[in-house]
């Protein structure tokens, strides 16, 4: 791993296990990660970790939000022969689930391994070929012969899984793939943020918070905001691109590499009111900033997806919401991609623009 601060942090974040429900050891991570650069840490019932830098101005306050959780998985029955089922947790590409190795977080904190299967490919019919299989369908073996056996080492039914993936460095260059990069990416930016403005005393009070249970129902920006009564509330999270061969760059316009997308509008059809239409007064600041300092950026306009901000935004009396988001390849598998001058660009643009605001 090359020696630099915002990759090490992602690194150490990234490979934490921290699905949806269940993303206490992500937060003991974060935690560690922000030593000495708050002024004060809650955390609210639901996990989500606040830190709070005062400014000038204790009750002027900006919340930067990023979420802790990944997708993952959730067994929902254990067979007689000690092999198991499981359900999703975020929404999944049915087709990633199959042949992955996986993790189980049992209730005392052990780890357990496995790897999911279905019916071999030798025997499988004309129809099967055709067809992807669901995750339902699908199942973990433990490398046990029993209920009891599995049972014995801590799998119960409601244990979370995820995804047993290290990340890494593509080829020494400046993409990092991991299994939870959505949205850890978010989080090692805003503790990068956090240690450059450790001197730097600001008007307004900064919250910078690592969330939960995002990927299903992006649920912590209302009860975030009704705790802290913010002025402003910025998700900083992860965004499709469409620069890789089958997506259509017209549909998927942002890039690899070309800075961080100011999100103007986002929208998920499926949930129908799920979405943030994002005041121009904000979009107009940022970019102001981005240009002011020469920082690359993007202008996001995204649909099959949200953030935190959406649940944010209708909150309380209404707050000012919206978003600043790194560009990812392969969202919501194991595989997922970042560019690491992104998450630079990313950082200079939120230390600047809190600098002036």
């Amino acid at each position: 791993m090359k020696k630099n601060s915002m990759l090490e942090t992602l690194y150490n974040l990234d490979n934490t296990f921290g699905v949806s429900g269940n993303e206490e050891e992500t937060a003991a991570a974060l935690q560690k990660e922000m030593e000495g650069l708050y002024d004060e840490h809650i955390e609210d019932p639901l996990g989500s970790q606040i830190f709070i830098k005062y400014g000038k101005d204790r009750d002027r306050k900006i919340v930067l939000s990023a979420h802790m959780d990944e997708i993952g998985f959730i067994i929902n029955y254990i067979e007689d022969n000690g092999i198991a089922r499981f359900l999703p947790v975020g929404y999944h590409d049915d087709r990633t689930a199959v042949n992955q190795d996986m993790v189980v977080m049992t209730d005392s904190g052990k780890k357990v391994y496995g790897v999911t299967g279905s019916k071999p490919a030798h025997i499988m019919t004309e129809e099967d070929h055709e067809k992807v299989i669901k995750i339902e369908d699908l199942f973990v073996d433990f490398g046990t012969m029993s209920r009891e056996e599995t049972n014995a080492l801590g799998v119960q039914v409601g244990d979370y899984m995820g995804f047993a993936r290290e990340g890494y460095m593509l080829n020494d260059g400046k993409f990092y793939t991991g299994k939870s990069v959505d949205d850890r990416a978010g989080c090692a930016v805003l503790v990068e943020m956090m240690k450059r403005l450790q001197d730097t005393e600001l008007e307004p009070t900064i919250c910078v918070v690592g969330s939960v249970q995002e990927e299903v129902g992006i649920r912590s920006g209302g009860p975030l905001v009704n705790r802290l009564n913010p002025e402003l509330f910025l998700a900083i999270d992860v965004t499709l691109t469409g620069d890789t061969p089958g997506v259509e760059i017209n549909k998927c316009s942002e890039k690899m590499g070309d800075g961080p997308g100011i999100k103007y509008y986002d929208w998920d059809p499926i949930l129908g009111a799920t979405g943030n239409n994002v005041p121009r007064k904000l979009t107009r600041r940022l970019i102001q900033t981005a240009e002011k300092h020469g920082i690359p950026y993007q202008r996001e306009v995204m649909t099959g997806g949200g953030t935190d901000a959406w649940s944010a935004a209708m909150a309380g009396g209404g707050v000012l919401a919206g978003g600043v988001c790194i560009p990812q390849r392969y969202m919501h598998t194991a595989v997922g991609t970042i560019n690491m001058d992104d998450m630079e660009n990313t950082v200079q643009l939120l230390v600047n623009f809190l600098k002036e605001y």
